[in-house]
């Protein structure tokens, strides 16, 4: 998930960060042997993949579907690196069927997805496609035919582009539209599904689409950030609120991007820097839906979102969530900066901290998990938790009919391992969601960038699953 962009001028200021030594951001000691241990998640830890509509579907004006903010924004010269766009993706739409049952021969038993809004209501508000409705009938039947549990992600980054017009996430407007969009699918879908996610990282969608442009809609500026932000979090409260009132029984969640986030050195200067990215990155969405507001208190800027409350919101913001989706990737290192002027602080790139990269050259690190996990976990009464996303890309290769993809497979392992020695310490985490299940379209990034334990010919369609889709294959067994 492309994010440099935000690390970079998206910054606020929060709450404390231990120091980090310079050894643990610039290199590690050899690391104690830590067996990962398959019988320590119990049976109730929940396994799965998690996708996403625009990502793998294609089929992108097929059957009444309506254009979304995606499909106008590839449209346009020089928005994704390589020229592509998802019109086609990895064709789910039309292969969804062989797909589901690809995901059940690798044994993960939950199958994350989200609805294409403009395919279900091709507007976004008003007459409803029922070619549409149907489609996400049939997937959520051959899920349950395949044994697989379906996950609902209702709202992952396409915005029917008709509501864009009409201002899109700056528009007050959308509380109202997106609670009949959730009302309607929660109705619709409710007694085949009973896990739901609200919102998919309203901090990316925000933040790329409407402060640096690099993301769909394209829009920038701190004022247009600050609208759209807080229309996103009334709507992280009050979907969660509309889909449990029509589901009490329903398991609802939501998801936050999160990324550890570590100081360049231990000068005051970059500590200060570090906590101001944590603020924006880890804290802006989670702490206004547990009722403690935004994240204020070292960002004084971020003041100036009061100006498009309106009365009630307080509490609209706030909703009980049965869980919260950890969406976790790199770590983030950061340091002072007078540059951009909003925050003075700034991303310390990879490249420059000799530490293993991935193909959009970002750090993975998989013992960043702790960290994000455990400073969650330290919030009061705070829902269960899973990792709803965490993945890495390379560059993969087709050699003799097979990915070999160590590095893969070596950050899940890793990932679990630090899951397990949590689970071990008393910290509970209740599921792990692979991002990606098949190589798919990566955003701005276009087709370069390859997630998934299934690699993807996307001159032919050709599905082959990589060594990391058979080692959980054998894991899960």
């Amino acid at each position: 998930m492309h994010r440099r962009d935000l690390i970079k001028y998206l910054l606020t200021t929060g709450s404390t960060i231990p120091f980090v030594p310079a050894l643990a951001i610039f290199g590690s000691s050899k690391k104690e042997e830590f067996i990962l241990d398959r019988t320590a998640f119990d049976n109730d830890f929940k396994w799965g993949v998690a996708t996403a509509a625009y990502q793998t579907e294609g089929a992108w004006d097929a059957e009444g579907k309506g254009p979304s903010i995606w499909d106008t924004f590839t449209q346009q010269p020089r928005n994704v690196k390589d020229g592509t766009n998802g019109n086609i993706a990895s064709d789910f739409y039309n292969r969804y069927v062989e797909d589901i049952k690809l995901l059940a021969s690798l044994n993960f038993p939950i199958f994350r997805f989200s609805l294409s809004w403009s395919r279900i209501i091709p507007s976004g508000i008003g007459q409803r496609n029922q070619k549409g409705i149907d489609f996400y009938h049939r997937v959520i039947d051959e899920c349950l035919k395949q044994n697989i549990e379906p996950w609902v992600t209702l709202y992952h980054w396409d915005l029917p582009q008709f509501l864009e017009d009409k201002g899109g996430w700056e528009n007050r407007e959308i509380v109202d539209w997106f609670g009949e969009y959730v009302d309607f699918c929660t109705r619709e879908y409710g007694h085949k599904v009973n896990n739901w996610i609200i919102l998919n990282e309203p901090m990316s969608f925000v933040g790329l689409g409407y402060f640096l442009g690099y993301h769909a809609p394209g829009r920038r500026g701190f004022k247009t950030f600050l609208k759209a932000a807080h229309h996103a979090a009334l709507c992280q409260g009050e979907g969660g609120r509309i889909a449990k009132t029509n589901l009490p029984n329903a398991n609802i969640g939501t998801t936050q991007f999160s990324s550890y986030v570590a100081p360049k050195n231990g000068a005051y200067r970059h500590k200060q820097a570090a906590n101001k990215v944590d603020a924006l990155l880890n804290r802006f969405f989670i702490e206004p839906l547990l009722g403690m507001g935004y994240p204020t208190d070292e960002f004084p800027l971020l003041n100036y979102i009061e100006k498009y409350y309106c009365p009630g919101d307080e509490e609209r913001l706030v909703f009980d969530y049965d869980f919260i989706g950890i969406q976790y990737y790199y770590r983030t290192v950061a340091r002072f900066s007078l540059f951009p002027p909003f925050v003075f602080a700034n991303e310390v790139p990879a490249e420059k901290r000799e530490v293993p990269t991935n193909e959009m050259g970002f750090e993975y690190y998989p013992e960043g998990i702790r960290q994000v996990v455990e400073q969650y976990w330290s919030y009061p009464d705070i829902p269960n938790l899973i990792i709803s996303e965490s993945g890495v890309c390379f560059d993969d290769e087709v050699v003799n009919g097979r990915v070999k993809d160590d590095k893969r497979q070596a950050y899940h392992q890793n990932v679990l391992k630090e899951l397990q020695k949590m689970r071990n310490d008393g910290i509970p985490i209740d599921g792990y969601f692979v991002w990606t299940f098949t190589d798919n379209f990566e955003w701005a990034d276009g087709y370069d960038p390859g997630f998934g334990l299934v690699y993807v010919d996307f001159d032919t369609q050709e599905r082959i699953v990589k060594d990391s889709g058979r080692w959980f294959r054998d894991f899960l067994r």
